[in-house]
């Protein structure tokens, strides 16, 4: 969402986003009985399969609905000179009854391409994975499975690099659930500080599937996450900048950006707009 965009406008789209994923799980839900009523008569398993599957992508899409129903009445609620504009990442945060949440998305070799986070905190810990190339999100990732580890001495044992960076924002629990389609990973959803108990885990999940089949794609995606979604779109300017100004690999300019952004204890965005800035040389 830009700033000229009318709140109530946005309130309005993600309330219309809410109505077709109620209408969408409750035509899975619809679909689930007819099986239901086939497997009682003929006997058939097949069915109650079917049937499993349907209330699955019932639950998938209520969940759907659920998130843009909070966020709608974030933003109805939303007075732009009083309050930040609502972020559609701490609905998940809140959820998934987490402090903080972010949402990452990664290319092949696992690198960063997008991130929304609910807070500065959850912000700061996608950017340390970033420059540190080590964390939840990366092992997520790469092992196809859930990542989680609790208390600042398991997390700094580890990511001995990125555990005290996390801890030292404060954070002192993490879970990380890929986000797959069709066997491909794409990302990673984090929760930070979950509740105690069972319900970060599984609500993680849930919500990961969620996210990733109805609101990244779906038939009705908003993969921008109403304008929330960080592209590192000046960081990467800045390595191709850095690249031809230097005559180095892109990917090593990359690195050097980040590699200076932790020496200055500054973020890769803030260092990529001095490169830019300065013709592409390095602060």
């Amino acid at each position: 969402m830009s700033q000229g965009e009318n709140p109530t406008s946005v309130a309005a789209v993600a309330w219309r986003r809410a109505a077709g994923a109620r209408e969408r799980a409750r035509r899975a839900d619809e679909a689930a009985d007819t099986q239901e009523s086939l497997a009682a008569r003929s006997g058939r398993d097949v069915h109650l399969r079917i049937a499993a599957t349907q209330r699955r992508i019932a639950a998938v899409h209520l969940s759907s609905a659920e998130l843009q129903e909070a966020y709608a009445r974030r933003m109805a609620a939303w007075s732009r000179r009083q309050d930040p504009r609502p972020l559609f990442m701490t609905g998940v945060a809140e959820a998934c009854g987490a402090h903080s949440a972010a949402l990452t998305l990664v290319g092949r070799n696992r690198a960063q391409l997008a991130v929304a986070a609910s807070d500065d905190a959850s912000r700061a810990a996608q950017e340390f994975e970033f420059i540190l190339e080590e964390g939840p999100v990366r092992d997520a990732t790469e092992c196809g499975d859930a990542v989680f580890a609790t208390g600042p001495r398991a997390i700094e044992r580890r990511w001995p690099g990125y555990g005290p960076e996390l801890t030292g924002l404060g954070l002192t629990g993490v879970i990380a659930v890929p986000l797959e389609v069709t066997g491909l990973c794409i990302g990673a959803l984090t929760l930070y500080d979950p509740e105690p108990g069972a319900k970060g885990y599984r609500t993680c999940g849930d919500i990961a599937e969620a996210l990733t089949q109805t609101v990244l794609l779906g038939p009705d995606p908003d993969p921008e996450l109403y304008g929330g979604t960080d592209h590192r779109d000046s960081v990467h300017q800045a390595a191709g900048a850095h690249s031809v100004r230097s005559g180095l690999p892109v990917d090593d300019a990359l690195a050097l950006i980040k590699g200076r952004a932790f020496t200055l204890g500054l973020s890769t965005e803030a260092v990529a707009l001095r490169v830019l800035a300065d013709s592409g040389e390095l602060p």
